[in-house]
């Protein structure tokens, strides 16, 4: 029996980010005003940052959490201008790495794909910035950033599918009246278990009055068994393997390669259709000579061994993956974005040992916004920002949903329903999808294989636009797809807004 990969879809490993809890005897909501600027092709925009915690309300108006956000506003702008609510996944992350990214007016520059090195690290003007075509409110889910329970609520009444969805909402609906902007554009922006949390809030808000004008998913994931390995389902391995063979195309793995990479995806996922699929649909009744000459394609194009593809009964789970990709070379690939190599310290693994990326570049981002937080933005340096949840003594997260009770359980998580369901009551409703080529952490295959199953009618599907990128989970640290990042979301926006 093969090993399973344990579902974990925290944007960077939690052991990373051990912090302590903040108190949550703090009763009283504190937001602190700053005057910001940011420069955007060659125009400079005067901006009103405001960082700090709302109190949250429920329903009966009672007072729940202290809900961590930071909002930029264009000076003197009116309430036309469109607005972005962004987060990022985790379960259990804080937004700093959208924030510092590529949505704030500052950037952390990182030295993509290779490691960067300690301090001092570079803050620049975010010149990609959607600063100039709306104005932002970056989220911290309850347990992350400043947000915190109080009242008589728990942090168990906010870590869970459908307890998050409520909680984001009520914080945008809450947002959107007090700040007099109910007849903005309205846009949500998420990344990871963002997009996943996206898919149930734009529903959710819908059913609530509250239609959204657009929504953006960074790197998605809908329905959790494209991500996992369980016992038995071909699924996860037939959506990963053309990011196998992507990852293998970028590091020339592939002897004789096509040149361009749309080209060879394309070749791919033919493959991966026609040959590759079928195969394992037909189990213990594939025949001998078959299976080895499937083996023989899986192994040419992810430059690996016929013989480790047989071993494997033709499924190889993505850490399996990570570890023989570039096993010769004493290397490990990784997950977020496979372009970035870290040293193997067990040839032998059959797993990898850790995440390139993460490792090259969440020390500048860590350091980088907790310096920007508390010395330009102005938060009180006793007030623990936590950049994860996971942390937490008693973290764990509810996957039971709501909306999947129509098919009477709860073994395959998916909020693509959701999102199906608000397309189809919202014809002016539009969803942008940015998918990384060489993203292992949410596989861009997975996303076409949910969105093409999720019975939509032909128009409606045009309502989803995908976009692909040369880069990996967090595209925008490759500065080709930041540009294009830009490009692509800021005419979304302008476009929606119309």
């Amino acid at each position: 029996m093969k090993k399973t990969i344990a579902l974990f879809f925290a944007l960077y490993s939690l052991s990373i980010f051990a912090q302590e809890a903040p108190s949550t005897k703090m009763q009283e909501a504190e937001v602190v005003t700053t005057s910001q600027t940011v420069r955007i092709d060659g125009t400079t925009i005067n901006l009103t940052a405001r960082a700090g915690t709302y109190k949250l309300r429920d329903e009966n108006n009672e007072p729940i959490a202290l809900f961590g956000f930071t909002s930029y506003t264009k000076t003197q702008a009116n309430s036309t201008r469109p607005i972005v609510f962004a987060f990022n996944g985790g379960p259990g992350s804080s937004s700093f790495w959208l924030h510092m990214g590529v949505l704030g007016p500052k950037r952390i520059a990182v030295n993509d794909p290779a490691y960067t090195k300690a301090a001092p690290y570079q803050l620049v003007n975010n010149d990609y910035s959607i600063l100039d075509v709306a104005d932002l409110v970056m989220l911290d889910p309850i347990g992350t950033g400043l947000s915190v329970p109080i009242g008589k609520a728990t942090f168990k009444d906010f870590w869970g599918v459908d307890q998050d969805i409520r909680s984001i909402s009520l914080f945008i609906t809450q947002y959107l009246i007090e700040n007099d902007r109910m007849n903005s554009p309205k846009f949500l922006l998420g990344e990871s278990y963002g997009t996943f949390r996206n898919a149930g809030v734009m529903d959710h808000l819908l059913d609530q009055g509250i239609a959204m004008n657009g929504v953006i998913m960074v790197s998605a994931v809908f329905d959790l068994r494209t991500l996992i390995f369980p016992p038995d389902d071909d699924l996860p391995y037939i959506v990963h393997f053309p990011t196998y063979a992507t990852s293998a195309w970028y590091h020339d793995q592939i002897p004789n390669k096509q040149q361009n990479l749309a080209s060879f995806v394309d070749e791919i996922r033919k493959f991966t259709e026609e040959e590759y699929a079928p195969a394992l649909f037909k189990g213990g009744r594939l025949a001998q000579d078959q299976k080895e000459k499937i083996a023989t394609k899986l192994a040419n194009y992810t430059g690996t061994d016929q013989e480790f593809w047989l071993r494997a009964n033709l499924r190889v789970n993505n850490s399996e993956f990570f570890a023989e990709a570039l096993r010769e070379k004493g290397l490990v690939i990784g997950r977020l974005d496979a372009r970035y190599t870290g040293i193997n310290q067990d040839l032998l693994a059959q797993n990898g040992s850790h995440d390139p990326q993460s490792a090259a570049i969440s020390p500048a981002y860590t350091a980088g916004f907790l310096d920007y937080f508390h010395n330009t933005l102005g938060v009180r340096k006793d007030l623990l920002y936590t950049l994860t949840a996971g942390r937490r003594e008693g973290f764990s997260w509810d996957w039971s949903h709501q909306g999947n009770q129509r098919w009477n359980t709860q073994a395959a998580i998916n909020t693509a329903p959701d999102m199906a369901r608000a397309l189809s009551r919202d014809p002016h409703l539009k969803v942008l999808i940015l998918n990384g080529y060489y993203d292992i952490a949410t596989v861009f295959y997975g996303v076409e294989y949910t969105i093409d199953h999720m019975g939509l009618t032909p128009e409606t599907r045009k309502n989803i636009q995908m976009e692909y990128y040369e880069a990996g989970h967090m595209m925008y640290t490759h500065m080709p797809s930041l540009i294009k990042f830009k490009t692509d979301v800021g005419s979304f926006i302008l476009n929606q807004s119309k």
